[in-house]
């Protein structure tokens, strides 16, 4: 029989409790019953968390690592919508919708992940009104995103759109101008919208331009305000 432990990322909900804005707002007995029907996962680099079109049945938190959150489209394309970073409830669109994944979720690197149960995690929000307001207010703020990226997606030229994806994991991803990469050019291709070919030779431009410094996955902005110019005039 299978052994399963939990790592040092993964000792008890309380902890996470502390990290985690939604979960801040649950009584002890709450996160007590949370506890005891949760697991957690090890993925490697490249592994499916979510596969899109499967039932959905847990609530996911990634307590190490990275992952891509993206919509496989026709033609087996993609369109990554997010990185998924620690600490990030994943899952509520299927909530009380249809209790099927609308979007694949892929491991950047060796990642850890915690799984919820959906009937814990609704049964909190019918007892708990700080939590469901909690619970509304993550999934808006999540809406919000998306009609951003989607004007950026329809609205802005390639340039623009590569801008947009670096300020991105500059700004809300590795929060720092100076970052390793963990995705592929695809990757940057699938969350700027464009084909591989394009991004890579406007991120050559950029480069040669002094805008970024691309070393392989080693990446530095060099001039952030050119790069939001470039954002703002698409």
């Amino acid at each position: 029989m299978a052994k399963f432990s939990k790592s040092d990322n993964c000792k008890n909900c309380i902890e996470c409790n502390e990290r985690i804005p939604l979960l801040s707002t649950l009584t002890s007995s709450e996160i007590e019953e949370i506890n005891e029907s949760r697991f957690e996962v090890k993925f490697k680099a490249g592994e499916t968390i979510f596969k899109q079109g499967t039932s959905a049945t847990h609530l996911l938190i990634l307590t190490s690592g990275l992952a891509k959150l993206y919509v496989e489209g026709v033609q087996d394309k993609q369109l990554i919508i997010r990185i998924v970073k620690p600490w990030e409830v994943i899952g509520q669109a299927s909530l009380y919708f249809d209790n099927r994944h609308h979007y694949s979720i892929a491991a950047l690197d060796s990642t850890t992940a915690c799984f919820i149960e959906i009937g814990a995690f609704k049964r909190a929000i019918q007892s708990n009104s700080l939590f469901a307001e909690e619970f509304i207010k993550n999934c808006t703020q999540k809406g919000i995103f998306s009609f951003e990226k989607m004007v950026s997606l329809s609205q802005k030229q390639m340039h623009g759109r590569i801008a947009d994806g670096l300020i991105y994991l500059s700004n809300k991803i590795y929060e720092n101008l100076n970052f390793n990469l963990h995705l592929s050019r695809q990757d940057i291709a699938d969350l700027t919208g464009m084909s591989k070919d394009s991004a890579i030779r406007i991120l050559k431009e950029f480069h040669n331009e002094g805008i970024i410094n691309l070393d392989g996955r080693k990446l530095k902005i060099l001039n952030f305000p050119h790069l939001e110019r470039i954002s703002e005039t698409g």
